[in-house]
């Protein structure tokens, strides 16, 4: 059932496509008004983020990847003056605790395990985006 929720846009960058689909299956089943940008990948999402016309209201980014990992990625999103408002999730299959104050201390908003199970996905984005 949707949640009552203002338009919002997302991000997601991810470097496995089915990852991106469970997660933008996800926010469309959840939200009633939604828009989600997929980047397979650091590269491609900082070529999107300089065409759009509206940046997204959210940010979720893998923390695996090749060539430029989410750290990295954290890392120039936070210091181009147009992206650094943005909020950023990091999210993983699993994180330590130094990894989660790493992130914060990078200027990352939150974290979110990727679940087992993708029918708690839902729930799971909800909650971190909740208070925003």
């Amino acid at each position: 059932m949707p949640q009552t929720i203002e338009r919002k846009n997302f991000m997601i960058i991810d470097d496995d496509a089915d990852d991106r689909f469970f997660f933008k299956d996800a926010l469309t089943k959840m939200l009633s008004s939604v828009e989600c940008i997929e980047a397979d990948g650091p590269q491609e999402a900082f070529e999107q983020l300089r065409k759009v016309t509206q940046l997204p209201d959210f940010i979720f980014l893998d923390i695996n990847m090749p060539r430029m990992d989410g750290r990295e990625c954290l890392k120039q999103l936070k210091s181009d003056k147009k992206l650094k408002h943005i909020p950023v999730i990091m999210y993983s299959t699993s994180f330590s605790e130094e990894s989660i104050n790493e992130f914060h201390k990078l200027g990352a908003l939150s974290y979110l395990n990727k679940p087992t199970d993708m029918k708690k996905l839902p729930g799971q984005i909800l909650k971190v985006i909740g208070g925003q």
